[in-house]
């Protein structure tokens, strides 16, 4: 099957600063590329993901780390204001990300797995679900108009791959460069990788991308699934 982003608005609603970077930075690149609109929503703080060495202000420090690595990306920016931990499919939550889809108007996005290993990702999977469908709802009053139709939805990758069956695998071997420059970006979390807790995110963006390449037949990739609910599947 051969895939293109020619004409479509892609936005990633990822927790955290650095999800994307994992997980989708290089289908972002891809389809930026290709003539698509790129944007990434970041819904949390990341004012927790703190070393054994503390960083001053480290929710200011990450706000600026993923500017940053969406001016490597050339993706639009929508930064929440949810401390880390706190995330929940809220009424008020669910009514800020569907003004976030208003005023991109995404024809596709792309979310957390539902069953991935982190309680915010959990919750932004299933904000980004309800978004998807109340964008296009007339009787979903925010600022902005209803979108005429909701947009695509694809789950990303898990990180670490666990739990994770992919349908499909997007190549992103010409992009996986971008993909490791957005990562560097985040040096607050980056100098983490020597903390029992955490881990080397450097390694890890490296060989999830090899191993799903290993499993496409291509150097370097990225696994997804397509959500199958009414109106949230594309022919392609």
């Amino acid at each position: 099957m051969q895939l293109t982003f020619r004409s479509e608005r892609v936005l990633a609603v990822v927790a955290h600063p650095d999800d994307a970077e994992l997980l989708c930075a290089g289908t972002l690149a891809r389809a930026q590329h290709e003539g698509a609109v790129t944007g990434v929503c970041v819904l949390c703080r990341g004012d927790k993901g703190r070393s054994r060495r503390p960083v001053p202000r480290l929710a200011a420090v990450r706000r600026q780390e993923m500017k940053a690595s969406a001016r490597v990306l050339r993706a639009a920016l929508f930064l929440g204001e949810h401390p880390d931990a706190t995330l929940q499919d809220t009424s008020a939550a669910r009514k800020k990300l569907v003004e976030v889809y208003r005023q991109f108007h995404p024809t596709l996005i792309l979310a957390h797995a539902p069953q991935d290993y982190h309680p915010d990702h959990r919750a932004a999977a299933a904000l980004a679900e309800a978004a998807s469908w109340f964008c296009a709802s007339r009787g979903c009053r925010t600022a902005s108009a209803a979108l005429p139709a909701p947009p695509a939805l694809w789950w990303m990758d898990t990180v670490g791959m666990t739990g994770f069956d992919p349908a499909f695998f997007v190549d992103i071997t010409p992009y996986a460069e971008t993909k490791a420059r957005a990562l560097a970006c985040h040096q607050s979390q980056l100098r983490r990788a020597a903390d029992a807790d955490f881990g080397a995110l450097t390694d890890l963006q490296r060989l999830q991308t090899q191993a799903r390449g290993l499993q496409a037949g291509v150097p370097a990739a990225e696994a997804f699934r397509p959500s199958r609910d009414f109106k949230r599947a594309r022919a392609w």
